[in-house]
């Protein structure tokens, strides 16, 4: 039975090849996403193992809550410790087998400018300047040409980023930091032990990167971490350092609150995490090979439907010579098997190449992978068992079917009358009605003001659940209900779908339409092949739509600002363009927000973010919604203004006093000139000591040691005048307390979770150093050309070259585009359906041509044209095609409602339905239908009129 199963296959290849592609579509999509997966867990790998290569670490010994700012790469950990004394540096460099122990400072936001005179970006990859060289090493760089800079208007380049901005040792560009541009010279250019994924690294003095990145922090005398090299060349291994880690543990002094760990410990964490972070990509290409599977289990349960239809004769023949339904059942099921294994073999090569594919697109925009994206063997174990499980599945109907045939009905190709497809309509109707009331309940639990119901245990129920499962348990119910009830729909869908082509194709419309009937179970899941893909695509297009529709709603009914400035550098708007902006003339007002870092209130943080604004925010910038208080009053009156979310979550009213308390860094005046005389007696100390020393020498007659001594005295001269007075610099920690009242709670889905305070109490509760501006706004004069003023304000900006100015119409269209791009990712999922859609139309198509060979025979030779026969097989492929695509819309649109519904308060307050992606949908899914109609309609043109009448 093997051997008839395989000789089966191969004279039956050729119906196998869509349901091959079918196969392959779905596990190259399985094969790939696990490529993917594999591919950026190396390159996360290989970048922690460049970018925190320190051998050894020494962090805070206590987990905490929250967020830090950490240096380097290694920031990347989810987990985050207490800061640790810098000054712990040098204790760590006296331990035996240290090398190197360094506070390693790297500044973001900053943005390096080409020779062509323009900022130097990549995809989603960002720039950073970190500063290390001699003093500092970093042992993964090596410079191939030039040296390290030495002074603060010098840089050297990773080669990418030389590369990107065409530029080479000895050329002068410039350097965007946070306080503004510089003019630089590029000393050196640098590679590193493996790609970064696009990012731009610049190395600066260290000395530099520790201005910037202590101004940037709310202590600069803590640090996250101290990186220590115990060899300078090569990696020590684990074992040493274990044993690093171990010495310089009991070196620590007690109280230091300070823990080392090694290398790899750090590694392994940062890896993990960043990881994790990236876990999303492999779901998402999971969808796409649900999809191709789900549908694909269709197209492959045709095909063996075809096939089995056609073999009916020859399995009725091995059943009276002896063979039992179970051997019968082999026989298709070895077929199967073989097309699971082709499919999934080059399934397998074409995930394979997705994966390449994807990393040369990426290296060609200016973001090279270098992590091995090649399959493993349980990758590809994997693949071919999703394969061969979907095609059993969609095997196992059909050979059941060849298996239970009677002898005598197979022999005389009579077919049972399809089973009655009520009960299926009413189980998967009464689905349906179940799950939109999960989806009524849902929306009543997230528009419910308080307690959805008067019912206690079932306030707990939707306390417990949130919106989240009874969406998700709804969506279930009904997309299940309309697979199950699809079937019942056959009928009645076909009778109004194919009302239209009756009328006018009077013949070949009439027979399309009752054609659909006969087999209803058919039609019904290659439908199922476009339902389940537009339903996901015009739920998630409702969704974009009504987002993109909410953010125009906002800015045309609450934004009365004209222009609106941000900045690529990691949101912060240098102080200098600030002042440049304000000095442009035509402007009647500027508002700038300030964020206000660690804000704490009754000693607790908020889930959200607190901001310093000017009093003309709510006047002339945004217009409050407001539920209680006066909005403006209160941040002209020094009183809060707080977001909806926040107050209720505190539960805060209008009138309630809140502590509201930072804790901020300053400078010690009296510690700092303390430190200073101390630094000037101790310098004094030293030369008055060497020369004494030197005139002692000279007494004794020994010129070249008294020479010597002079030589120490220059340099110990030199280098006090040379040093870094930062590091002489002494802060204190200050708490501030301020007691405020809550003047005003306010409603906008922007400002739901901020609290506003004014100008004056920003300065008093946060510092200059941590307070940056992130957004402003600008009102123009009355009567003033908008135009031209915006050009004036450019101009202004330009020397910046990160400032983005934007007048209402570009500001719409800048949060447009990001749904857009979101938009790409839905339509090549509708793409996916389409091609796939088409292979099932086009086997649903042949298997029926196949089972009606006699009749369209009938139909040619009492007069039928071939054009008419073309119709009628167009007009039920393209009734097929809009019956899957009108019920996708209808569930896709309701579901988009629903999540418009759940998520109003969080910014979605319009419904937005894309008529027009609907009407593109509902005319792609005809022109599919036509498409996939020409392959069968040939099909059955070939065949002679009289061999097709004749009885076999």
């Amino acid at each position: 039975m093997i051997k008839i199963g395989l000789r089966d296959a191969r004279a039956h290849f050729g119906r196998f090849v869509m349901s091959i592609i079918a196969i392959a579509l779905g596990v190259s999509f399985v094969v790939g996403s696990f490529c993917f997966r594999e591919m950026m867990n190396n390159q996360v790998s290989d970048m922690m193992g460049t970018s925190a290569d320190h051998d050894v670490y020494v962090r805070g010994s206590k987990e905490v809550k929250s967020d830090s700012s950490g240096l380097m790469a290694a920031s990347s950990s989810s987990k985050t410790y207490n800061t640790i004394n810098v000054d712990l540096a040098s204790t760590i460099g006296d331990v035996k087998g240290v090398k190197s122990a360094e506070v390693v400072y790297s500044v973001s936001g900053t943005v390096l400018v080409g020779k062509d005179g323009a900022a130097v970006s990549t995809m989603g990859a960002p720039t950073l300047a970190v500063g290390f060289g001699k003093d500092v090493p970093w042992r993964s760089a090596t410079f191939t040409s030039g040296t390290d800079p030495t002074s603060d208007d010098e840089i050297a380049l990773h080669s990418f980023a030389a590369e990107k901005a065409n530029l080479k040792v000895g050329d002068k560009t410039k350097v965007v930091y946070p306080d503004g541009p510089k003019d630089v010279t590029v000393t050196g250019i640098f590679d590193l032990d493996s790609s970064l994924a696009g990012a731009i690294i610049i190395d600066i003095p260290p000395s530099l990167a520790k201005t910037y990145a202590t101004q940037q922090s709310d202590d600069p005398d803590k640090t996250d971490q101290i990186g220590i090299y115990g060899n300078l060349k090569t990696p020590l291994d684990e074992q040493a350092q274990q044993e690093l880690a171990d010495r310089i543990n009991k070196a620590l002094p007690a109280g230091s609150k300070a823990h080392a760990i090694t290398g790899n410990q750090l590694r392994d964490e940062s890896t993990q995490s960043a990881q994790e972070a990236l876990g999303f990509v492999q779901p998402l290409i999971l969808i796409f090979a649900v999809i191709a599977l789900f549908v694909g289990s269709f197209i492959i349960a045709n095909t063996f439907s075809m096939i089995v239809r056609e073999s009916m004769r020859g399995y009725a023949v091995l059943r009276s010579i002896g063979a039992s339904p179970a051997q019968v059942f082999t026989t298709v099921i070895v077929q199967a098997i073989v097309l699971g294994v082709v499919g999934s073999g080059i399934g397998i090569g074409l995930g394979w190449g997705m994966v390449k594919g994807i990393v040369a697109m990426m290296g060609q925009m200016g973001t090279p992978m270098t992590g091995s994206s090649n399959p493993s063997v349980s990758d590809m174990l994997v693949g071919l068992a999703v394969g061969l499980i979907v095609t059993l599945i969609g095997a196992a109907l059909p050979a059941s079917r060849a298996a239970m045939a009677p002898p005598i009905q197979a022999m005389n190709e009579t077919v049972n009358p399809e089973k009655p497809v009520l009960t299926r309509g009413i189980i998967g109707t009464t689905m349906i009605v179940v799950g939109a009331l999960t989806w009524a309940w849902t929306c009543r639990i997230a528009v419910a003001d308080g307690d959805p119901t008067l019912i206690g245990w079932l306030n707990d129920f939707a306390s417990w659940t949130g919106t989240g499962w009874p969406l998700g348990v709804g969506a279930a119910l009904i997309v299940i209900g309309v697979i199950v009830a699809g079937p019942a729909w056959v009928s009645p869908a076909g009778a109004v779908l194919g009302w239209i082509p009756a009328h006018v194709f009077q013949v070949t419309g009439r027979l399309a339409t009752r054609n659909l009937s006969r087999h209803k179970r058919r039609t019904s899941n290659t439908a199922a092949a476009l339902f389940v893909g537009v339903a996901i695509v015009s739920c998630l297009s409702v969704v974009a739509t009504s987002a993109k529709a909410s953010v125009n709603d906002i800015v045309d009914t609450g934004l009365k600002a004209d222009f609106s400035i941000s900045s690529a550098a990691s949101g912060q708007i240098p102080d200098n363009a600030v002042e440049a902006i304000k000095g442009v003339d035509g402007l009647k007002s500027v508002s700038s927000n300030r964020m206000i870092f660690g804000a704490k209130y009754d000693g607790k943080q908020v889930k959200g973010m607190t901001f310093a604004a000017q009093d003309s925010l709510f006047t002339d910038v945004f217009a409050p919604e407001i539920i209680a208080g006066d909005a403006n009053k209160a941040l002209r009156g020094g009183e809060l203004v707080v977001g909806e979310d926040i107050a209720d979550d505190q539960g805060w009213k209008v009138g309630d006093t809140v502590k509201v308390s930072t804790e901020n860094t300053t400078v010690d005046e009296e510690a700092t000139a303390q430190a200073q005389a101390d630094y000037q007696t101790q310098v004094q100390a030293q030369i008055q000591s060497l020369t004494e020393e030197a005139q002692k020498l000279a007494l004794a007659g020994d010129a070249a040691g008294a020479q010597a001594k002079s030589d120490e005295i220059q340099q110990v001269t030199q280098q006090a005048q040379n040093v870094d007075p930062a590091t002489l610099v002494k802060t204190k920690q200050v708490t501030v307390i301020k007691k405020l009242k809550v003047g005003a709670i306010i409603s906008n889905s922007v400002y739901r979770s901020c609290v506003f305070v004014n100008d004056d109490l920003g300065d008093q509760l946060g510092t200059k150093q941590t307070m940056f501006t992130m957004q402003m706004y600008l009102v123009a004069k009355p009567g003033e050309n908008l135009d031209k003023l915006e050009q004036r304000i450019k101009k202004a900006v330009k020397p910046y070259y990160v400032i983005s100015v934007m007048n209402r119409d570009e500001y719409k269209s800048t949060m447009g585009s990001m749904v857009d791009q979101i938009l790409l990712v839905l339509y090549a999922l509708l793409a996916l359906s389409i091609v796939i859609a088409i292979f099932g139309i086009v086997n649903t198509l042949a298997l029926s041509v196949s089972e009606r060979t006699k009749e369209i025979g009938l139909l040619r030779a009492i007069g039928t044209s071939r054009g008419q026969v073309r119709g009628m097989l167009g007009i039920e492929a393209a009734i097929i095609a809009v019956f899957g695509t009108v019920m996708g819309m209808v569930v896709g649109v309701a579901a988009g409602a629903v999540i418009r519904a759940v998520y109003e308060a969080d910014g979605l307050s319009v419904l937005s339905i894309p008529w027009d992606q609907l009407g593109v949908f509902l005319v792609l899914s005809i022109l599919v239908g036509l498409i996939a109609s020409v392959s069968p309609a040939s099909r059955a043109l070939k065949q002679p009129v009289l061999d097709a009448v004749a009885s076999e």
